[in-house]
């Protein structure tokens, strides 16, 4: 397939037959299963997936690709092509019947942490999820408390699935190389999440305002949703920094603010 990658749309394409074989191994896909691949590029992972499972959804965005693809995967299986935008696309809403998804993706570096939360609100008709990401993106999903990988990202995604990176990628396993060292993740949305939050909005809120800026303690991160009565009542200490907290004290923070603010109705 003659397609010169184009950076707007963060094109890099796999061509290492054993990180391909490696993926496939780790997707271990199955005949029947409901798959979908966003950015399926030059089918690099669709055609072994297609071979196995004999039918498969793919979210791209670059039209051009789209008949070579079509063509190229004609003698593999059936493959149903969406044109669209990952980042618009209701995923829950391609599903052909009650089974849960399972998505697979080489995300492009300049839209995966939109693009990992767009999945997040969808987590519910997600069975698991495969993506190569830039390995410091994976090892932001994957931190924990006390480390500079931890953040936004790491709570939110841990709150809903269990973060399991798999193995590493070299720029040299795509075309054009990457200036970035990449990697390979599992997740593996929860049914039940691993601790409770009362109103997700306001958990979302807190953990987003008290990575605002990062520097700053919670006293003034939070300044406005709790006061020092609220750290006192729940045992933490104001004076220390978001990445200090574990995801069941946030949970903590934010279920005292979602009661004082029932409370107060």
């Amino acid at each position: 397939m003659n397609h010169i990658p184009r950076k707007r749309f963060g094109q890099n394409f796999l061509h290492d037959p054993g990180v391909i074989r490696n993926i496939i191994a780790a997707i271990n896909p199955q005949p029947g299963q409901d798959l979908i691949e966003i950015g399926p590029g030059q089918g690099a992972i669709t055609l072994p997936l297609l071979g196995v499972c004999g039918h498969l959804q793919a979210v791209e965005l670059d039209r051009d690709l789209l008949e070579p693809l079509r063509q190229t995967a004609s003698t593999a299986g059936k493959l149903t092509l969406h044109n669209r935008d990952a980042l618009r696309t209701d995923f829950c809403a391609l599903r052909r019947g009650e089974q849960r998804l399972r998505v697979i993706g080489n995300l492009p570096y300049n839209i995966s942490t939109p693009l990992l939360f767009h999945l997040l609100d969808q987590a519910d008709c997600i069975e698991d999820m495969h993506f190569m990401l830039q390995k410091e993106v994976v090892e932001r999903m994957a931190a924990h408390p006390g480390s500079s990988a931890y953040g936004r990202l790491s709570v939110m995604l841990q709150y809903r699935c269990e973060v399991i990176p798999l193995f590493g990628i070299g720029p040299g396993a795509f075309r054009p190389p990457p200036k970035v060292e990449s990697a390979f993740v599992r997740l593996l949305p929860y049914r039940t999440p691993p601790t409770q939050v009362i109103d997700e909005t306001l958990f979302a809120q807190i953990v987003r305002l008290a990575f605002g800026q990062r520097r700053k303690t919670l006293r003034n991160t939070l300044k406005g949703v709790l006061d020092s009565e609220d750290f006192t009542a729940l045992g933490v200490d104001p004076q220390i920094r978001a990445e200090q907290l574990d995801l069941k004290t946030f949970a903590r923070l934010a279920n005292h603010a979602a009661e004082k603010t029932a409370n107060r109705t």
